[in-house]
């Protein structure tokens, strides 16, 4: 009995610790997040900022970018699945530009994330690519930071593009019948990107008057 009162009473302590460290360890962890995530937060803006600022010029608007958006749901045309954020770009109250959250969803090695950027007048600010798991040394060159081209990367012949130079059936690779160059061996990630590309802007054509018509903040 002795024996056996001394072991439960032995192990009612140890989880008793146990209890006691989880919840310490726990607090502590919190305390931490709540201590960095400032921190957290501003790097991610600054890092968004960065990619924005790739696809359409700081000094084409003067709104605060980040906080003027319209959150689009599922959107088939955009490639997303989950939804993302639609942001306007104002220059003295005047719609400037829509930088839009998109999604190519036939990569070589699966989706490929996208920032893409839309003028006021319907012509492609920029595209850039944000996340992707195409083939290193092959279809990784629709990354500029990957194109060994550094003189006139890849992704740069969009820039300027509208559905009034090119119609949008005439939006696809070379090989396919469009008129976008892409490389050979690697015509599935460049496809990708073009197809993608083509839908914002048609979306962004359809769509421009209402995404800067609606309140900040609200769905689409």
């Amino acid at each position: 009995m002795s024996n056996r009162y001394t072991a439960t009473h032995t192990s009612l302590r140890t989880a008793g610790i146990m209890v006691v460290f989880t919840l310490a360890f726990t607090a502590m962890m919190s305390q931490t997040y709540r201590v960095t995530r400032p921190a957290i937060e501003a790097s991610e803006q600054e890092q968004k900022m960065r990619l924005i600022n790739d696809v359409l010029p700081p000094g084409s608007y003067d709104n605060t970018l980040l906080e003027d958006f319209v959150a689009a749901g599922p959107t088939p045309a955009l490639g997303l699945d989950r939804g993302g954020r639609i942001y306007r770009a104002r220059r003295a109250g005047v719609p400037a530009a829509l930088v839009f959250e998109a999604v190519a969803p036939d990569g070589y090695g699966g989706k490929i994330q996208l920032v893409v950027a839309v003028g006021a007048d319907g012509r492609l600010g920029g595209v850039r690519v944000t996340a992707h798991k195409e083939t290193p040394g092959l279809g990784d060159y629709i990354d500029p930071r990957k194109d060994r081209n550094k003189t006139r990367p890849w992704i740069g012949q969009f820039v300027g593009m509208s559905l009034a130079d090119v119609a949008p059936a005439q939006w696809k690779v070379k090989r396919d019948g469009g008129i976008f160059a892409y490389r050979i061996g690697a015509t599935i990630s460049a496809r990708a990107v073009t197809n993608a590309t083509g839908r914002v802007l048609e979306y962004a054509a359809e769509h421009r008057d209402a995404l800067f018509a609606a309140s900040t903040g609200s769905a689409i």
